[in-house]
């Protein structure tokens, strides 16, 4: 540790679960954060200021008006220059530290992607919107043998769980099946910045643990911060029949076999990404701007074919607002991007 990593730290230095060995962890560690919304946001610029070393960042969507309201990173220049999330944060957390190497991916995680975006990490962190990807991530952090710690909330409700692979239960011991469509998201119910915020210190918290070796109660927090309401239990045993834990683990998410919605949480609209095909955004931009207006970035095209607005990245992948129609967004992404 140099003398002004010291002199930076020494707060939490001072603190004795942490100490100089454990800032010393934090300074070589290695955090994911899937997902970069407002969990998201705060775990980057809580564990940027605490010290940890690199973070890997990864989020598919573009900065709207809507976050401003609860994702900590964020700026209104960042929505009006439609940034995709992942790039509008590392650029944040480049004011806030600059010895945090940030690695930002304008991504889905994905059977695919998964490998490769996740492999180097010491910890992941739960940032997401459903729980099919959930479902993916713990896969993979089992079969990796990697913690990670599970958040969500949704209007002023939020929930909390770490899991360490092979010592406590997972998330499929907790939730064997996914919930039922048509719960509330924060689309159809709404959310405070408060609880979030709430939450994700508290993911960041048990991550801070784990990764000085102080493991944490393996415990499930929720909470609601307008009724005042906070509850800790226990997690219960690992389930020796768990399907993804157990002795004889499936793996179907991270096999393809089921997979994340294509739908946006609650949102009126759709992502199309069905196949890699990466896509010259200059050339686009020159064949749509004949049909409608466009704006485009470095990162991202959209397009507004009314009464549609798409989002067009260099991957291919896609972004269709103003519908829930699978169909219906298939159709336009063939007709103005190709079949």
């Amino acid at each position: 540790m140099t003398p002004e990593e010291r002199e930076r730290y020494s707060r939490q230095i001072l603190f004795p679960p942490i100490g100089e060995v454990g800032q010393d962890k934090l300074l070589s560690s290695h955090v994911a954060i899937i997902g970069c919304g407002a969990l998201g946001t705060f775990q980057a610029a809580a564990l940027s200021r605490a010290g940890v070393g690199k973070l890997t960042i990864i989020d598919r969507d573009y900065v709207e008006p809507s976050n401003l309201q609860r994702q900590w990173l964020f700026e209104e220049r960042d929505a009006k220059e439609n940034l995709p999330k992942a790039v509008a944060a590392a650029r944040a957390i480049g004011r806030i530290s600059s010895s945090t190497q940030v690695i930002p991916h304008v991504t889905d995680l994905t059977p695919t992607t998964i490998e490769d975006l996740l492999r180097e990490a010491d910890l992941l962190l739960d940032a997401t919107d459903n729980f099919e990807t959930r479902y993916l991530l713990n896969e993979f952090a089992l079969s990796t043998k990697k913690p990670w710690v599970y958040g969500a909330a949704v209007g002023s409700y939020g929930i909390s769980m770490p899991v360490l692979p092979g010592v406590s239960s997972c998330l499929q011991c907790v939730y064997p099946e996914p919930p039922k469509s048509g719960q509330p998201t924060c689309e159809t119910a709404g959310v405070l910045g408060s609880v979030t915020a709430t939450i994700a210190a508290i993911q960041t918290a048990d991550a801070m643990r784990i990764l000085v070796g102080d493991y944490p109660r393996f415990r499930i927090t929720t909470i609601d911060v307008w009724s005042g309401s906070v509850r800790q239990i226990d997690q219960p045993p690992r389930d020796p029949a768990c399907r993804a834990c157990g002795p004889d683990p499936e793996f179907p998410y991270m096999n393809g076999e089921r997979s994340a919605p294509i739908s946006l949480c609650g949102r009126d609209a759709v992502q199309i990404h069905e196949r890699a095909r990466p896509l010259d955004l200059v050339e686009l931009e020159e064949r749509l701007a004949k049909l409608a207006p466009v704006r485009s970035n470095e990162f991202a095209l959209r397009f507004f074919p009314s009464p549609f607005e798409m989002t067009i990245f260099p991957d291919g992948r896609a972004i269709i607002k103003g519908t829930t129609d699978v169909g219906v967004a298939r159709s336009l992404y063939a007709k103005y991007i190709g079949a």
